[in-house]
């Protein structure tokens, strides 16, 4: 898979660091096994899941042996069932044994956080209503989980403070109003830098949309009140939903109308998918 160079050169930094903490001094363990001894593994799952992090996965055991080799049988963003082989390796069986676990971290992690995606998008098909992540996510993996998210299907919003303008109540009261912190907005923003307010009530929607707001997020509103947010936007802007969005609710919630749902259960309450990486002699 061909990575973006900004995502190659963090599953690079991922991986550096999750055998740093792992490896410390030396995996004493490993001090068993001969240098000279080589080992094929294989990964199976074993639950149904979403596919994602093949790539943290080759990069672990590359850092210890540079000429691991794999044979993947499965692709991120494909569906994978328990029971399935997704993966063979070969390499030295010090480098096996020691990013082993480092590297099924990042697959079952990132794998999580594809299948809770691909959850949601399912549940909104043919909405037109788009499933989003927000930057609750773990911290030092923002761009992995971020990635995972594409991988089920879902869309990211901004990468970090960075890359977007995000007007929040307490934005707003230190700005004075919605329309004079679109304004302050507007002054420091480039041309690529999209700006977003935060409205929880119609009255604010309704000034947001006399400020000629192109991005509008709905903060924990009713489904009436978001029927009516679509009505009274009647597509002048993009209106994105948040808050109290479950997969009991989030189509009735795409349903209303609304172009976006933001989700932060996506990459802050995980659980790991499982998966296993059986050894055999080289």
């Amino acid at each position: 898979m061909n990575l973006p160079l900004q995502l190659a050169a963090e599953v690079q930094r991922n991986v550096l660091a999750a055998l740093v903490e792992d490896i410390g001094g030396g995996d004493l363990t490993a001090l068993l096994c001969s240098t000279t001894k080589r080992s094929r593994g294989t990964v199976v799952s074993r639950e149904d899941a979403v596919l994602a992090g093949s790539s943290w996965f080759n990069a672990c055991f590359r850092q210890l042996d540079p000429l691991a080799a794999f044979r993947w049988h499965a692709r991120d963003g494909e569906a994978i069932t328990a029971g399935q082989m997704l993966c063979e390796i070969e390499a030295s069986t010090r480098a096996l044994l020691t990013a082993e676990r480092a590297a099924l971290n990042f697959v079952q992690l990132l794998s999580a956080t594809a299948t809770a995606t691909r959850l949601y998008v399912n549940a909104v098909a043919n909405t037109g209503a788009r499933i989003v992540d927000t930057r609750k996510t773990l911290p030092g993996l923002r761009l992995a989980q971020k990635y995972a998210v594409t991988c089920g299907g879902g869309a990211n919003h901004r990468l970090g403070l960075y890359d977007g303008i995000l007007i929040k109540e307490n934005h707003i009261m230190a700005a004075g109003s919605v329309s004079a912190a679109l304004a302050q907005a507007r002054i420091i923003a480039d041309s690529d830098i999209f700006i977003q307010i935060e409205v929880e009530t119609l009255e604010q929607l309704a000034e947001a949309l006399d400020a000629n707001a192109t991005m509008i997020l709905l903060d924990n509103m009713d489904l009436t009140q978001m029927r009516q947010a679509v009505g009274l936007t009647a597509g002048r802007a993009e209106l994105e939903a948040s808050g109290g969005v479950n997969l009991e609710t989030v189509r009735a919630i795409a349903e209303t109308g609304v172009d976006r749902i933001s989700i932060g259960s996506l990459t802050k309450d995980v659980r790991a998918i499982d998966l296993s990486l059986r050894h055999s002699e080289g």
